[in-house]
C-alpha cells in the first residue's frame, strides 16, 4: 500500500500565499507570496533579511503566523502530511549534521527512520556510495574525513531519503575553492528541486531564479544576470555610505 504522506505532485512546486512570520516576538517574513517551480533557487540577502525563516518554513521548523504554504500540492499543517520527510537540509557545518560514527551508518539511518529494514538500509548505503564512487568510505570513521568529504556525506544522507526538495544554508562556507566547486558540480546534476542559501554569488551563476530579501520581504525575483548585478550594486553602495 503507498504511503499517503509520499503522494506529492513534484510538478506542483512551492507556493507561498501571504505569508507572515515571527521569530522570538520579532516579524521575520512580511506578506511572503511566491510560486517556486525552478530547479535551482538562490536566496540572497544581508544576514536578518529573513531567508532562513524562509526555508525554515519548509519543514515546520518555523510556522507562519499568517498566510498558507502549500508543498507539492499538498498545504503544511494539513492533518497527517509530515513536510519533513520531503525537505532535506544541509547546514553549513557538516559536525553539526552527523550523528554516527562510520559513512555508512549516517547514510543508513534516515532509512531506519523512514522504515527501512537495516539490512536493506545498509546495501542501499553502500550501493549509493558505489554509485558516487565513494565504496571506500563506507566503513571509514567520520571525524577522519576532510571537511569536504564530511559535507558530501552530509549530502549523500539526504538524498538517500529521496527528498523532492534540497534546502542548503550556507553550505559551502568552511571548504577550500576546489572541494567547493566539485560538490556544487554534483549537484548540479541532481534532479531535486534546489533552494539555496550563499553569500558566495558566483555560485549562483547557473540557477534559474534569484530571490533577494531585505527586511523580511521580496525585493527582487528574477534570474541571476539581473538580479546579481543590482545586488552587487547595492551591497557597494552600503559599503560606500559607512
Amino acid at each position: 500500500m503507498a504511503d499517503p504522506d509520499r503522494e506529492i505532485d513534484r510538478a506542483a512546486g512551492i507556493r507561498f500565499s501571504g505569508v507572515t512570520a515571527e521569530r522570538g516576538g520579532r516579524l521575520v517574513l512580511r506578506d511572503i507570496s511566491l510560486h517556486l517551480k525552478e530547479q535551482r533557487i538562490g536566496l540572497i540577502g544581508v544576514n536578518g533579511s529573513g531567508k532562513s525563516s524562509l526555508v525554515r518554513l519548509l519543514n515546520g521548523l518555523l510556522e507562519p503566523k499568517q498566510g498558507e504554504i502549500e508543498l507539492f500540492g499538498r498545504r503544511i499543517g494539513e492533518r497527517g502530511f509530515q513536510p519533513a520527510r520531503h525537505v532535506g537540509f544541509i547546514f553549513q557545518n557538516p559536525d553539526h549534521q552527523i550523528l554516527f560514527p562510520t559513512v555508512e551508518e549516517e547514510l543508513a539511518f534516515g532509512l531506519d527512520q523512514l522504515g527501512v529494514a537495516n539490512k536493506t538500509a545498509a546495501e542501499r548505503a553502500r550501493a549509493l556510495l558505489a554509485e558516487q564512487g565513494l565504496e571506500s568510505l563506507a566503513g571509514r570513521a567520520v571525524h577522519e574525513l576532510s571537511e569536504g568529504q564530511k559535507q558530501l556525506v552530509c549530502i549523500l544522507a539526504v538524498l538517500i531519503m529521496e527528498p523532492a526538495v534540497l534546502v542548503l544554508d550556507e553550505p559551502f562556507t568552511s571548504l577550500d575553492l576546489p572541494t567547493r566547486l566539485r560538490i556544487m558540480a554534483f549537484l548540479a546534476d541532481r534532479p531535486e528541486m534546489q533552494i539555496m542559501i550563499s553569500h558566495d554569488l558566483e555560485g549562483y551563476e547557473s540557477f534559474e531564479r534569484i530571490l533577494w530579501l531585505e527586511e523580511g520581504r521580496i525585493v527582487g525575483d528574477g534570474p541571476p544576470a539581473e538580479l546579481l548585478p543590482a545586488y552587487r550594486k547595492a551591497m557597494a553602495g552600503r559599503k560606500g555610505e559607512l
